[in-house]
């Protein structure tokens, strides 16, 4: 005995299940449309995965490196010098060559937030 509590008809149950059969049984999308389907990448595009597109030089180096200290280091862990970032970047597990560029920066300088660390890096190369 059924309670009426499904959100669906018997009937639509059964159409949905007859829809879906073909794409459960083949692993790959049955659609006829093909603009449903998403595209693959291309072998030539460029990788976007890992943040903005841009070589050295380029504006996107500064977002890059200042997204790259982010991630690795909070608010907390401002004012400070270098050789205090390159501590709470070892911490944080930072990337190698991030802490070894934090740590080539003067030890005289303290900077007030991620903003500025970031443009002493890209600066400094």
């Amino acid at each position: 005995m059924q309670r009426g509590s499904d959100r669906l008809s018997v009937h639509r149950d059964d159409e949905m299940k007859h829809e879906l059969r073909g794409m459960l049984s083949s692993g790959h999308p049955t659609r006829a449309e093909e603009w449903h389907d998403p595209e693959p990448a291309a072998d030539d595009d460029p990788e976007v995965w890992s943040g903005p597109v841009g070589g050295l030089g380029s504006p996107a180096s500064l977002e890059r490196v200042r997204l790259e200290l982010a991630r690795h280091l909070g608010r907390h862990s401002f004012p400070a010098d270098a050789g205090e970032v390159a501590r709470a970047l070892r911490r944080g597990n930072a990337p190698t060559p991030l802490i070894d560029a934090v740590a080539r920066l003067p030890r005289a300088e303290r900077y007030a937030n991620v903003q500025q660390l970031a443009e002493a890096l890209v600066g400094g190369e």
